[in-house]
């Protein structure tokens, strides 16, 4: 036999002798003889059928998740497919293209394709309200205002929440455009800021964030028993900071829950509503800063006076008569501007008729 054969042969014979031992060693009963005992056989046969009965199932739930992510990222790949064609159809500028893709990326995430409101109207009233409770009352709680309402009134207020999302830079209102709908924030930071109707030199600005409202004015108008059909205006515009969700009651659903608030009589929810609205602290504010500056500006006159009283008279009779009416007519005009601007600052809020 030629050496290069023996060779050959001599290699096919020592890796064949390494797999068989690898096999050997890694065979389940390795060393084990099959059992005579017709009970052990048919155990073991149980044992196995359950076992790929139980891995058939497994095998079979992680195709149907998948098949639903799958079935769900189409969906949403169609969404967007449509949603590109559309603006492509409509000339949308860049920004605005950027800004739409980004608040779907958003909604999926934040929501995975589910329509909650959907799910939720398939249920019964019951099982819909315990739902409702269980998601919003911790959330709505976190309201001062709502902290003071009774179970009943909550449930109301809860029943009619309407989930919202918001990206950044996105306005939830703005100053001067009618308002139809309350927030309340649940995540997120908000800036909200007010020109007083853009009156020159007047700007004031706060952040807002979780547990936090906006869109007061229309609980204003929900609770005015005489209120027309026309939203009021809001006094305020709010812009997101971040992503922020936030319950939204419209204005239909405030005018119910409100019907149950005019039957609460409590003054306590009336200083919890001044105290907790941004339009009554803007308000407060402007007025304190411009008695302060009345006060300023009489006692720097009064100081004046006082300096020029300290001075040896070397005038007449009618010279010092005339300085009187002079200066009397001075502190009347100073007092009066002082005042009007005093009260035309800002524009006390309406009171809320929780009566």
């Amino acid at each position: 036999m030629p050496y290069s054969i023996w060779v050959h042969f001599s290699t096919f014979g020592c890796i064949f002798r390494h797999l068989d031992a690898f096999f050997l060693s890694n065979s389940i009963g390795n060393g084990l003889y099959t059992s005579a005992n017709v009970g052990e056989t048919v155990f073991t046969v149980i044992v196995v059928t359950i076992g790929l009965v139980l891995f058939a199932f497994l095998i079979g739930n992680m195709q149907k998740y998948l098949q639903s992510v799958s079935r769900q990222l189409e969906e949403w790949r169609v969404k967007r497919a449509d949603t590109e064609i559309w603006m492509d159809h409509r000339n949308l500028p860049p920004e605005l293209k950027e800004s739409i893709r980004h608040y779907d990326r958003f909604m999926w995430l934040a929501t995975k394709q589910v329509d909650e409101e959907t799910i939720l109207n398939d249920l019964p009233i019951d099982l819909r309200r315990q739902i409702k409770g269980y998601l919003c009352l911790s959330l709505v709680r976190q309201v001062p205002l709502f902290n003071e309402m009774d179970e009943t009134t909550l449930d109301a207020v809860c029943e009619r929440l309407k989930p919202t999302y918001w990206t950044e830079s996105m306005f939830l209102v703005k100053e001067g455009h009618p308002v139809n709908q309350m927030f309340f924030i649940i995540r997120g930071r908000l800036d909200s800021c007010t020109t007083d109707g853009g009156r020159p030199g007047f700007f004031n600005s706060c952040k807002i964030g979780p547990g936090d409202f906006c869109g007061e004015e229309l609980l204003t108008w929900a609770l005015n028993p005489r209120a027309d059909v026309v939203f009021p205006l809001s006094t305020r515009t709010v812009k997101a900071i971040t992503e922020v969700e936030a319950f939204a009651l419209v204005a239909e659903d405030l005018k119910f829950v409100t019907s149950i608030f005019r039957r609460l009589h409590t003054k306590q929810l009336r200083h919890t509503f001044r105290f907790y609205s941004h339009q009554w602290r803007t308000w407060a504010a402007s007025f304190i800063q411009a008695a302060w500056r009345r006060h300023k500006k009489l006692k720097k006159m009064a100081g004046g006076r006082d300096r020029e009283c300290e001075k040896p008279p070397q005038r007449t009779f009618w010279s010092r008569y005339a300085e009187t009416l002079l200066w009397n007519m001075v502190l009347r005009n100073s007092g009066r501007l002082a005042s009007s601007s005093a009260v035309t600052t800002l524009q006390k809020p309406v009171e809320p008729d929780f009566d």
